[in-house]
């Protein structure tokens, strides 16, 4: 069966997926395929997970992150369009500053708003700290008077960062029973569901076997999320909108 590298999955596609490998195999007579029991105790992790994710998004402070997540997104994309369209000008001080900025925006990968929480807020800091200390770049920025949009990325990014650490700390003081532990937990019931499939596979004697439609299914599923996964790498952007987490 085609494997996935589940931890790059975020929290809500990660559950996604876990739900529609089930419903799959759901579809095809699990008491009959003799996986009925290791589906149930994967059921039971998945359900264990989601009940987590749910009580982690109706937090109100995972609210207040996420609208300061949106804040410093915005800030990152307005600079980024603004600075593309000075790529293109005709005055030749404009066009230099603003290759110059776009290049340092680009050592730290294409489609900043798009990495995953503490990634970014890593990369927005060392890029900031670039535009602030590095004399051209500093230049770059005054020259286009962009100094009020950098400020106000700086602003959202260290507001986002403080309070996704108390969000944090927050779930470590109240539950120890965290939304990666049970992902972890979800994993050895998914592995351990995947593998029975496999070995039953493997064990069929005489063909066709009664887990090649099933196995199908899977890997068309997997390669779905596969896919996402490779588009993310690249920069290139998803098909659907993603939640983060």
């Amino acid at each position: 069966m085609n494997s996935i590298d589940l931890p790059k999955l975020r929290n809500a596609e990660y559950l996604q997926y876990m739900k529609d490998f089930a419903g799959i195999i759901n579809l095809n007579n699990p008491a009959a395929l003799q996986i009925d029991a290791k589906l149930s105790a994967f059921n039971a992790k998945t359900v264990e997970l989601e009940n987590l994710f749910k009580k982690a998004l109706a937090n109100d402070r995972t609210k207040v992150i996420l609208a300061l997540d949106e804040r410093r997104d915005d800030a990152i994309n307005g600079i980024f369009f603004f600075l593309q369209g000075y790529a293109y000008h005709f005055e030749e001080d404009k066009k230099r500053n603003a290759q110059l900025l776009l290049a340092n925006m680009n050592i730290y990968g294409s489609g900043i708003a798009r990495q995953n929480y503490q990634s970014e807020t890593a990369t927005l800091n060392n890029m900031i700290r670039d535009w602030e200390e590095k004399t051209d770049l500093k230049d770059a920025v005054t020259s286009f008077a962009l100094n009020a949009w950098v400020d106000e990325l700086s602003d959202a990014n260290t507001q986002f960062n403080t309070e996704y650490l108390s969000r944090t700390q927050e779930y470590g003081d109240a539950n120890p029973d965290t939304i990666k532990s049970k992902r972890e937990e979800t994993n050895d019931a998914y592995y351990a569901l995947r593998d029975r499939i496999d070995a039953l596979h493997t064990l069929v004697e005489t063909p066709p076997s009664p887990y090649a439609t099933v196995i199908n299914q899977l890997n068309a599923l997997t390669e779905q999320y596969n896919v996402l996964l490779v588009k993310r790498n690249d920069g290139l952007p998803p098909e659907e909108p993603e939640n983060p987490a």
